[in-house]
């Protein structure tokens, strides 16, 4: 053989795959993640009722913390599970709640006051847990998945249908400097599924649609495909639970090793 011939060289085993597979996806500029069930979960429910509690200055042994809380989800909480049946005298809190703060606040506050847990104050405490930072618990791939996205130049938006702001989370978290932007559907007067939602979102990234990839949990979520996004729906875990959440950094090619 010529002491200068060329060798030939082989790809490593599974890289044409790869290759031809991000062939055939579209360009991810910027990734739309839903807030609840995506990013973060809130609380356990023993949590919550007991911490509510303890703001009433009430100790809840913990047999009746956990019928409360049944009785609770059932009646409908804030971040989940919606309620069995809404009464009639809060359906238009009810249908307004991710539009106004007075009407998420006044829906799930009512919801709660059906359960008589005959502690002055409770349901108010109650509804006030989801306010908090204390209240919410990131899923342990939310950090490092933002991370990677940033690092990869992909922009970030938090897309949420909520009444209230959630951006304290994400400073309490020390998150918020990993996102690029907050749409949420009581500043923006759109809910998911509604097209518009999506595309502010986009617009405020100053991505194109087509260029966007959206991740949530519900069929809301799916709705930013009328918009011309992609999108990616993941099963919402548990507080503390893995969700999958890093699935975004293969589609937008980010945190990837060459």
């Amino acid at each position: 053989m010529p002491e200068h011939a060329e060798t030939s060289q082989t790809p490593a085993p599974g890289a044409a795959d790869a290759a031809g597979r991000r062939a055939f996806r579209r360009p991810v500029e910027g990734v739309l993640f839903d807030f609840h069930g995506t990013l973060a979960q809130v609380e356990d429910a023993h949590e919550w009722v007991s911490s509510a509690a303890a703001a009433c200055g009430v100790t809840l042994e913990r047999m009746r913390a956990t019928a409360l809380a049944d009785r609770l989800l059932t009646a409908g909480r804030a971040g989940g599970p919606l309620p069995a049946r809404v009464p009639p005298r809060l359906a238009e809190l009810w249908a307004d709640r991710d539009l106004y703060p007075h009407a998420h606040r006044g829906a799930y506050v009512g919801l709660a006051e059906t359960v008589d847990a005959g502690i002055e104050g409770f349901a108010e405490a109650l509804y006030d847990r989801v306010l908090v930072p204390e209240g919410w618990v990131p899923y342990p791939d939310t950090a490092p998945t933002l991370a990677a996205l940033r690092e990869a130049g992909v922009r970030v938006a938090v897309v949420s249908n909520i009444g209230f702001d959630i951006r304290p989370m994400f400073q309490a978290w020390g998150l918020a400097e990993l996102v690029d932007a907050f749409v949420l559907s009581y500043e923006v007067g759109r809910c998911k599924p509604d097209p518009g939602i999506f595309l502010r979102a986009c617009g405020m990234l100053g991505v194109d649609p087509e260029r966007a990839l959206m991740v949530g949990d519900t069929p809301a979520d799916a709705g930013a495909v009328a918009a011309g996004c992609a999108v990616l729906v993941l099963p919402a875990a548990d507080p503390g639970r893995g969700n999958g959440l890093g699935a975004v950094l293969d589609l937008a090619d980010a945190g990837m090793q060459p």
